[in-house]
């Protein structure tokens, strides 16, 4: 049986033996080499190590968001020096929460790699229960990855400015609240959201020690959240495609499948000055 959502620390703790691919993805937006640094310092045995920056975003041209998604051959090459096959287990993790674990776990679905979880809790639930740890670099053999794109599972600018004004889709912003509302833009070039969205913040997925909420309260709360939509009717974004990932994997997880991700998001959608932005609360 493979793992499509979330692991547990005790059910990885039983397959350390190597045949699954365990990917750290621990990552600091305002110290790009934190994660890797903090991978060498110590890692969850057998661990590989992926960037954001480096790995799961492709070149930037200024148009394109801060981490646009890397092309298909890009991707490939990628995840096939991390050891990834055809049929392997991958389990993601990061600092704690999923919030970049979850981009390589969206990304891997993207590519048509159904056998990947983001490990509940991450490296922070594991080093309190004292589970065992390495230093050092732990590189994989590299295999030929088996990519089978999907891109019904993402929505580009262009889809996102046709359905603006259309009713059944749904856009929803992971950002917080003072983001999503216009109040601070600490990152992007404007302040607010695209027209239309509502403002589901992705740490209201998880509880206070960064494990996801169970799945019957993520389901009440997105189902709440679509109305009268089906979940392929809802589109994901943040600033730049990363915790927008968190909510497609909780959505998930409710055992709500179908929702795309607009991987430029707000930082695409805000580089062009002649793009319209909404500010204020999140309407009902």
């Amino acid at each position: 049986m493979s793992h499509r959502t979330i692991v547990s620390t005790d059910t990885l703790a039983s397959h350390l033996s190597g045949a699954w691919v365990i990917v750290d993805c621990r990552f600091d937006l305002q110290a790009a080499e934190w994660g890797r640094e903090q991978y060498l310092a110590a890692h969850i045995p057998g661990a590989v190590y992926a960037s954001l920056n480096h790995d799961l975003a492709g070149p930037r041209t200024g148009t394109n968001g801060r981490h646009p998604l890397p092309s298909i051959e890009a991707l490939t090459a990628t995840l096939g020096r991390l050891g990834i096959g055809r049929s392997t287990q991958v389990v993601a993790y990061d600092q704690d929460s999923g919030m970049y674990a979850s981009r390589l776990w969206w990304m891997l679905r993207y590519m048509g790699h159904d056998a990947v979880a983001v490990l509940d809790g991450g490296w922070a639930k594991w080093t309190r229960e004292e589970r065992p740890a390495r230093s050092g670099d732990e590189p994989r053999p590299a295999v030929a990855f088996a990519a089978s794109p999907r891109p019904e599972l993402r929505s580009s600018v262009d889809d996102v400015t046709a359905r603006l004004h259309d009713g059944s889709t749904l856009l929803v912003d992971a950002r917080g609240p003072e983001r999503y509302e216009g109040r601070s833009e600490p990152i992007d070039r404007v302040a607010g959201h695209i027209p239309g969205a509502v403002n589901r913040y992705y740490k209201s997925n998880a509880t206070d020690d960064g494990t996801l909420l169970p799945p019957q309260v993520l389901r009440a709360t997105f189902l709440r959240l679509l109305g009268d939509r089906e979940p392929a009717q809802a589109v994901m974004y943040c600033g730049s495609g990363v915790t927008a990932c968190h909510n497609l994997l909780a959505m998930e997880h409710a055992g709500l499948t179908g929702a795309r991700l607009f991987a430029g998001s707000w930082s695409e959608w805000s580089a062009d000055p002649t793009r319209p932005v909404e500010k204020g609360p999140s309407k009902p």
